[in-house]
C-alpha cells in the first residue's frame, strides 16, 4: 500500500516551495546527450547531442576526451549509432514522408549515412548501388556490422522496387568504395523477410511472413541454398528470429507459448535440430556481441532493478563491478568495446537523474561523461517510488508515485499519466514527462494496468478484451486508494497520456465518470473502428485481441471509441497530435474535436507542425508540455 511511501516522503520534503521550481524547458527540452557510443577497439567515443531544435555528432578520443569530429545535422531525426571499425560511424535517420514514386502510405522511413572520420563527411550508405532493380537509401532495423576480408562491412535491410512495388533485401555495404550490392531478395509483395548474419557475414537463416494470411515461414541455408524448416499459421503471435544463438552455429528463434507467452530456442544451422526451450523472464531482451553476432545474455527489469545474464563468468564479473560502483542507482549498459575494456553506461540516479559515464576497466574508474539533461539540478528532481495496490476485482497492479517537493502529502491534486502500448510499461528511473508535472505542485500516478508489458503473460493477457473496461478501471482504482489514505484529494484529479495513454486520457472523460476534472490526450486513439480496420495498419489482429471485437462491424468498437461517445463527455479535454503522426494518424484527434464541438463540449485543439508520434522534435515537444501543464492548472489549480 501507499501509507508507509506517504510518510517517509511527507517528512524528507525541504521548504523551497513552488516559486524555486525549474522552468519547464529544463524538463521539456530534447535530452542534451540522446545516445553514446564507444568504438570497437575503445579508443573513441560518439555522441547525439542536442542544442535546443538542433543535433549535433559528436566523436572524441579516449581518454584525453579531444574531438574528433563535430558536425552538425541541423533537425535530423538521428535514432541510432552503430560504429563499423575506428574510422566509421553509421548514423541511423528517420523522416515522416511518401516518396512520390513509391506505392505506400505516408509512413516513418529509415535511413542511413555513413560518417567516414578519414574524410570527415558524411554520405548516403546506398551511395551507389550495383544492382539491377532500383533501390533507394532507406532501411529497416538496426544495420549490423561484421568483419569480411580483414574490413568491417556492414549489412542492412533495404528497400529494392520491381514495377514500383517495394520489397525488401538484404544489402552488403563496402564502406571503402560506398558501393552497396543486394546479397539476398525478399520473397514477395505481401511478405516480409528477414535474415540471421553469421561472424564471416553470410546470411544462414531466414524469416518470411505473410503479412495477409499470417503464414510464418523459417529457413535455414545450406551448400545447396535455402531449406523451409518450419512454416506455421501465426496470425497473431507471429514467431521471429532473434539473431544467432550462443554457440554462433545455431540461430535463436522466439516462439509462442500458452503458459508463459513466449519461449526462446535454438536451432542448429547444420542439422536443422531444435535445441531445448529456453523460458525468459518476462520482458527479457537478448544481448548480443556486436561483432559477430552471437548471442551473449540477456537483459530484463526485476522489480526496480535492470538485471543482465551473462553465459560468460567473465562479462558477469564486469557487470557486477559496474553495478557495485553506482549504488542505488539504475545502470544500464548502453555500449561497450569488443573486448568489453571501455563501456560506456547509462546511470539514472534518484537525486542527480540520468548520466552518461565511461568505464575503464583497466584502471578500474568511471569516466562521466555528461548528463543527459544539462541544467537539472537536485533541487529540480521530485523522488520517485514504486507503489503497490489492488483493483477492485483484486488484481495486484504496481506502478509509480511521483510527490512534489516542498509539499507535505496530503491532500495534493493529482495527475494519473498512463503510458502508451498498451503493451508496454512504465519503469523505474526519470521520466521528464512526469517529473515536469510534478514540478509544478501535482502528486503523479503512473500505473502499469493489466494489458501492459513486463510483468508476466498472465498480466498481459489479462488486458486481452480489456480495452476501455478494465484497463480504464485500472487507472481508477488507483486514484481511489490514495483518496483513501488521505494523500490525494479526490476533488482534484486529472489525466494526461500519450498514444495509448491519449486514448485512457479520452475514456477518463467519456466513459470512467466522476474520477477526473479534466483530460489531454496527445496523439490519443479516438475511433477503434479506424484503429482496428485502417488499410495496412500493421498488428490489426493484436489490436483486436485487446479490444476484443471480433470484426469491423462489432458494436462494440462503438461502444468504447471516445468519439461515439462525445456527447457524455463530461470535463473539459485538450486535444495536442503532431501532423506528421505515422502512427496514430492526427485524424484521430481531427474527429474527436469535430465530435465534442458538435456536442457543445469544452474542448481545445493544438495541432503540431512536423511533429511525429513520438515528440522527436525539441521545439514541438516543449509546446506539448506548455500547452499540457498550462491546460492543468486552469482546470485543476495546484494551490
Amino acid at each position: 500500500m501507499f501509507r508507509n511511501l506517504i510518510v517517509a516522503l511527507g517528512a524528507a520534503l525541504a521548504s523551497c516551495g513552488l516559486a524555486c521550481a525549474a522552468p519547464l524547458e529544463v524538463y521539456g527540452k530534447l535530452p542534451s546527450i540522446e545516445q553514446a557510443a564507444v568504438s570497437p577497439s575503445g579508443k573513441m567515443v560518439a555522441y547525439i547531442l542536442t542544442d535546443g531544435e538542433q543535433r549535433t555528432v559528436a566523436v572524441e578520443s579516449v581518454p584525453d576526451r579531444k574531438a574528433v569530429y563535430v558536425g552538425g545535422v541541423g533537425t535530423a531525426k538521428l535514432r541510432d549509432l552503430t560504429w563499423a571499425g575506428d574510422q566509421h560511424l553509421i548514423l541511423t535517420a528517420s523522416t515522416a514522408a511518401q516518396p512520390w514514386d513509391v506505392r505506400s502510405k505516408r509512413s516513418e522511413w529509415s535511413l542511413a549515412f555513413d560518417l567516414d572520420l578519414t574524410q570527415g563527411r558524411v554520405v548516403p550508405l546506398f551511395e551507389t548501388v550495383k544492382q539491377a532493380q532500383q533501390s533507394m537509401n532507406t532501411i529497416s532495423g538496426v544495420p549490423e556490422v561484421r568483419t569480411v576480408d580483414g574490413k568491417p562491412t556492414v549489412y542492412v535491410r533495404g528497400t529494392h522496387f520491381i514495377s514500383g512495388l517495394g520489397r525488401q533485401g538484404l544489402f552488403r555495404v563496402n564502406l571503402e568504395k560506398h558501393f552497396a550490392v543486394m546479397v539476398e531478395p525478399g520473397r514477395g509483395r505481401q511478405t516480409h523477410s528477414d535474415w540471421v548474419i553469421d561472424a564471416s557475414g553470410q546470411a544462414v537463416a531466414q524469416e518470411v511472413t505473410d503479412e495477409r494470411a499470417g503464414v510464418w515461414t523459417l529457413m535455414l541455408k545450406g551448400p545447396r541454398g535455402w531449406r523451409e524448416i518450419q512454416s506455421i499459421s501465426a496470425p497473431i503471435d507471429t514467431p521471429s528470429l532473434m539473431g544467432l544463438g550462443r554457440d554462433g552455429k545455431s540461430v535463436l528463434v522466439s516462439i509462442a507459448d500458452e503458459t508463459i507467452g513466449s519461449a526462446w530456442r535454438e536451432l542448429s544451422i547444420e542439422t536443422g535440430n531444435w535445441g531445448e526451450m529456453i523460458r525468459p523472464n518476462s520482458g527479457e531482451s537478448t544481448l548480443h556481441d556486436p561483432s559477430s553476432g552471437r548471442l551473449i545474455g540477456s537483459t530484463a527489469l526485476i522489480g526496480e532493478i535492470q538485471t543482465y545474464r551473462f553465459f560468460d563468468p567473465h562479462d558477469a564479473a564486469v557487470w557486477k563491478g559496474i553495478t557495485k560502483a553506482f549504488p542505488g542507482d539504475l545502470v544500464t549498459l548502453v555500449s561497450w568495446s569488443d573486448d568489453r575494456k571501455k563501456i560506456v553506461v547509462r546511470v539514472d540516479s534518484p537525486e542527480h537523474g540520468p548520466a552518461y559515464s565511461l568505464v575503464d576497466m583497466n584502471t578500474g574508474e568511471a569516466v562521466w561523461l555528461g548528463d543527459e539533461y544539462a541544467g537539472l539540478k537536485r533541487e529540480d528532481l521530485a523522488r520517485v517510488q514504486p507503489v503497490r495496490f489492488k483493483a477492485a476485482d483484486g488484481l495486484e497492479l504496481t506502478g509509480y508515485l511521483t510527490l512534489p517537493r516542498d509539499r507535505p502529502a496530503k491532500g495534493l491534486p493529482l495527475v494519473v499519466l498512463a503510458h502508451g502500448g498498451p503493451a508496454s510499461r512504465d519503469r523505474p528511473g526519470f521520466d521528464w514527462w512526469a517529473q515536469a508535472i510534478a514540478s509544478r505542485g501535482y502528486a503523479v500516478l503512473q500505473v502499469n494496468f493489466r494489458g501492459s508489458s513486463g510483468l508476466g503473460y498472465d498480466f498481459l493477457a489479462a488486458g486481452f478484451g480489456e480495452w476501455g473496461r478494465k484497463m480504464q478501471t485500472d487507472l481508477s482504482d488507483g486514484v481511489r486508494d490514495l483518496v483513501r489514505l488521505g494523500a490525494v484529494d479526490g476533488k482534484r484529479v486529472c489525466i494526461v497520456g500519450g498514444s495509448y495513454g491519449g486514448y485512457a486520457a479520452l475514456a477518463g472523460a467519456t466513459i470512467d465518470h466522476g474520477v477526473y476534472r479534466c483530460a489531454v490526450s496527445v496523439a490519443g486513439v479516438a475511433d477503434l473502428r479506424d484503429l482496428v480496420t485502417e488499410p495496412g495498419f500493421s498488428g490489426q489482429r493484436y489490436w483486436r485481441r485487446f479490444v476484443g471485437a471480433a470484426d469491423a462491424h462489432d458494436p462494440i468498437l462503438a461502444t468504447y471509441s471516445p468519439t461515439a461517445r462525445a456527447a457524455e463527455a463530461s470535463v473539459p479535454i485538450s486535444l495536442i497530435h503532431g501532423r506528421d503522426d505515422t502512427v496514430v494518424p492526427i485524424s484521430h484527434s481531427r474527429k474527436m474535436a469535430a465530435a465534442l464541438q458538435r456536442a457543445g463540449k469544452p474542448v481545445e485543439f493544438t495541432e503540431l507542425k512536423g511533429e511525429d508520434h513520438w515528440l522527436s522534435r525539441g521545439e514541438t515537444r516543449q509546446q506539448m508540455l506548455k500547452l499540457t501543464v498550462d491546460f492543468l492548472e486552469r482546470n485543476n489549480p495546484p494551490n
